[in-house]
């Protein structure tokens, strides 16, 4: 049986950052005036693939069934390959998936199918060149994501996901070529409001697009309508073309919080827990795994972690005074 927090929400997720690196600047993320002189975490200081194993499978024995690889961009650690075939071969998991940006995904796809991945979420926030390179802020052409999700698709991991964030003044011209471009592909297109995660990205709440926003200007364009969930507690809301063109997901954590569902906990990569994206701290186990802590010893940190978990960040918002700074998601993931 899942433990459960102090609102009654059990653990079932678990969102695992292998690195703070990422080959892109996405301006809502790792903007480049900051970020280019920025010092990332040594080796060192980065959980090993076996710390990183011991972490999840006693987060499984207390009921976490779904495990998520993110960032910084995980495909930038070496032999990620490995990891995705120690995770997916642990009792309990039935649900393996990546969150990247995809620029080497296309040649990675197979091994990572052939080591245990289910299926991977590709951020794209444009599909015009030059406004995705604005976005990404790196000289890469927008036709490498592409690629990637038809070839992640190929080797086995299709449908894919693709979250686009959707920021006023920045992209929501790209909104509805985005869907255009999407539809009948099978993939599944999520749109997600613009957050406030982290203390480096500048947000203001004028430069959310509300998921209503969206959802109106695609319906006048090609009529939606919406569907139930997967599942208890899925993030995105789902919709789906009313001329059977396929299926979009709306993530409004602004306008619409769903922190009354979340059973995310987060593994940075310098092996602290947070119990919420928008944390200003966490519970280190680093610590503990390199002071030689008992799998029973663990199991008690993660426990008290999560049970005594009482954060509803976005159902709070600008309600009262919250801490900062908090934790860039580069750490913790999206």
């Amino acid at each position: 049986m899942a433990i459960k927090d102090t609102f009654g929400r059990p653990l079932r997720d678990l969102r695992i950052s292998v690195t703070d690196r990422c080959s892109f600047r996405c301006v809502y993320c790792m903007p480049r005036e900051i970020y280019d002189d920025h010092e990332y975490l040594k080796r060192s200081q980065i959980l090993t693939y076996d710390e990183i194993t011991r972490v999840a499978r006693v987060a499984v024995d207390l009921g976490v069934s779904k495990l998520r690889l993110t960032g910084g961009e995980p495909l930038l650690r070496r032999e990620v390959e490995q990891l995705v075939e120690r995770l997916s071969g642990i009792d309990g998991v039935e649900d393996l998936a990546m969150t990247t940006n995809a620029l080497q995904l296309s040649k990675k796809a197979p091994a990572l199918v052939a080591a245990g991945l289910g299926r991977v979420t590709i951020s794209l926030d444009a599909i015009d060149d030059t406004r995705f390179r604005e976005m990404v802020d790196t000289d890469v052409d927008v036709d490498v994501v592409l690629r990637a999700i038809e070839d992640a698709a190929t080797a086995g991991l299709g449908p894919v996901k693709i979250n686009a964030v959707v920021r006023r003044g920045w992209n929501e011209d790209q909104v509805l070529p985005l869907a255009e471009y999407f539809r009948n592909t099978g993939h599944v297109l999520r749109f997600i409001e613009y957050m406030d995660v982290g203390s480096t990205n500048q947000w203001v709440l004028d430069e959310v697009v509300t998921s209503q926003q969206l959802i109106d200007a695609i319906s006048s364009e090609w009529p939606i309508e919406p569907v139930d969930p997967n599942y208890p507690g899925e993030v995105a809301e789902r919709w789906t073309y009313r001329d059977g063109a396929g299926e979009l997901g709306f993530i409004s954590s602004v306008s619409a919080p769903f922190c009354g569902s979340c059973t995310r906990l987060r593994l940075s990569a310098e092996g602290s827990l947070y119990t919420c994206l928008f944390a200003s701290s966490g519970t280190d186990l680093r610590g503990p795994l390199r002071d030689g802590v008992s799998d029973d010893e663990l199991r008690g940190l993660i426990t008290q972690t999560w049970t005594d978990r009482s954060d509803r960040y976005s159902e709070l918002r600008g309600a009262t005074p919250l801490p900062t700074p908090k934790v860039e998601m580069s750490y913790i993931g999206g």
